[in-house]
């Protein structure tokens, strides 16, 4: 079974998997997200953690097609992104002030020389049509709890508020699960 982590940074889900990433890291098997190495439909999993939203919208379609063409028929993307509308929300409630969104709706990293920086955000209306605009099906949302990979790895697809209050905090990741 082939595995991809994408924008894996320093994430390493180990050797059933295989991490891309542009950063500096010594699990990484390759470095770009947008052109892979693997023939048309050959990989059977794409998990890509926060890192849609560093490429604009426009950039996003040909990254998604790309996916789209290496996963095999009926193969798995999984996607989690900054969910804007939990953000919102929270943020409306008047329970939190702009500053708890800074991280993820504008977060800023270093990748090599350069600093990178989100450039756009998600719900679950904009991220469904899009998946659907390139021919994913079956697209739905997941619960990081299924799955045991995630729940040995702390990625962003638990993003809470309160930070790291899993128990009683509000998810701000929306976790998209789509079927080529």
């Amino acid at each position: 079974m082939i595995k991809l982590n994408l924008g894996c940074g320093w994430r390493n889900f180990g050797e059933d998997w295989i991490h891309i990433d542009g950063g500096d890291y010594n699990h990484l098997d390759h470095s770009n997200i947008t052109k892979l190495e693997f023939k048309n439909n050959s990989v059977d999993l794409i998990y890509a953690s926060h890192v849609l939203e560093y490429f604009d919208r426009d950039e996003v379609i040909p990254i998604l097609q790309e996916w789209y063409r290496v996963l095999k028929p009926n193969g798995i993307l999984r996607l989690a992104v900054p969910n804007f509308r939990a953000m919102v929300e929270l943020y409306l409630s008047g329970e939190y002030q702009i500053e708890n969104f800074l991280g993820p709706l504008y977060g800023k990293m270093e990748m090599g020389e350069d600093m990178i920086y989100h450039k756009t955000t998600y719900d679950w209306n904009s991220l469904f049509d899009l998946l659907k605009k390139i021919e994913f099906n079956k697209i739905r949302k997941y619960n990081w709890k299924d799955y045991q990979v995630h729940i040995e790895n702390d990625d962003h697809s638990q993003a809470y508020i309160p930070h790291m209050d899993k128990e009683n905090g509000k998810l701000i990741s929306l976790n998209i699960e789509a079927i080529k």
